[in-house]
């Protein structure tokens, strides 16, 4: 089992960076009803260390936009959740 902060790190944050470089990036969960999808997306606001990849996402971006001088930034981000889809 593993934290969603080492999910994040091994799966999403090199994703992130390249979406800080300009590239459109994805990030695909799919499974069951149940098994952890919604969770480990968005995670649980408190305690901070489970919040979920999107969090981890956004806080990434900013945190690197924040450091950047002279630098504007457009994020556009969905994240549509579809159920019992037939």
């Amino acid at each position: 089992e593993h934290s969603t902060e080492h999910i994040y790190n091994e799966i999403a944050y090199s994703l992130v960076e390249g979406v800080l470089e300009g590239y459109n990036g994805t990030i695909f969960a799919y499974g069951h009803t149940g098994s952890g999808k919604s969770f480990t997306m968005q995670g649980v606001a408190d305690p901070s260390s489970q919040k979920g990849i999107i969090p981890w996402a956004f806080e990434h971006i900013f945190e690197s936009v924040q450091c950047a001088k002279n630098t504007k930034l457009l994020l556009r981000a969905s994240y549509p959740e579809i159920y019992n889809e037939d």
